[in-house]
């Protein structure tokens, strides 16, 4: 983008822009490390919350089967039972795979590209200060 700088006339406003922007530089940079390690993080647990939860799927699949084909009687309720325990991992699984699966990493990426751009932008804006305050001598 192309600031007014030419409306900058002393070398200290210059200056004083320049060191409000390093700063905000500083910040950014700080922002995009975080970031980087939440995407990290985000993807080693939506490779492992992906993994749970199709052995899950799987699982209660053959749960299910196993169940349909059974007499009513004690092992009908053992498998009814671990049908129930798995369909409430399966639930918890899909509850995390919202907050730090495919979605989650997707965000951190996105988060990450916006901080690059406000870093980039940031550089250009004390780029055509620096100019500024080096035309006013």
């Amino acid at each position: 983008m192309n600031y007014t700088v030419s409306l900058l006339t002393t070398r200290p406003d210059c200056q004083a822009l320049i060191d409000l922007a390093n700063k905000e530089k500083d910040s950014l940079a700080y922002r995009k490390t975080g970031l980087e390690r939440q995407r990290q993080t985000a993807t080693i647990t939506s490779a492992e919350i992906e993994s749970d939860l199709l052995a899950v799927t799987v699982e209660l699949q053959a749960l299910q089967s196993v169940f349909d084909g059974l007499p009513e009687g004690t092992a009908k309720e053992d498998i009814f039972t671990r049908i129930k325990r798995d369909e409430y991992k399966k639930f918890l699984l899909e509850q995390r795979k919202e907050n730090y699966g495919v979605l989650a990493l997707l965000q951190k990426e996105y988060d990450i590209a916006s901080t690059d751009r406000g870093i980039a932008e940031t550089d250009d804006f004390i780029a055509q200060v620096t100019v500024r305050m080096n035309e006013i001598g």
